[in-house]
């Protein structure tokens, strides 16, 4: 079963990457959530090269994550990885839920970095 539900993640990451690329100009803020974390990173595909990256493990926002639900860390988490795109001069960016569903963690991610100013 668990392999199966792997899969089909796989699938969906897979179509949704054909047609949702990053460059240097609008990178891809790509997301990717497990039991206890979740971790997001702005890609240029162009390069391959990853920009920023802000997770529940990273030490400026682990901090702040004492007491909070795991859908408040997502948002804090989005708020993190916005602010850090900001700051290095991306205003816009490619959302890529990497193949999870747009709901629970990773839809507060996405409200969490769209609150700080991040356009997608």
């Amino acid at each position: 079963m668990k392999n199966r539900r792997i899969e089909m993640r796989r699938t969906r990451q897979k179509r949704v990457r054909r047609k949702v690329t990053g460059t240097a100009g609008r990178p891809r803020l790509s997301v990717f959530r497990s039991a206890r974390h979740i971790y997001a990173q702005l890609i240029d595909d162009s390069t391959g090269a990853t920009l920023a990256a802000a997770s529940t493990l990273t030490a400026s926002v682990r901090g702040s994550l004492a007491g909070l639900k795991k859908t408040e860390q997502a948002k804090a988490v989005g708020k993190a990885v916005a602010e850090l795109a900001l700051t290095r001069g991306y205003e816009a960016v490619v959302f890529d839920r990497n193949g999870f569903l747009y709901h629970g963690r990773v839809k507060a991610l996405s409200e969490g970095a769209r609150e700080a100013g991040l356009k997608f």
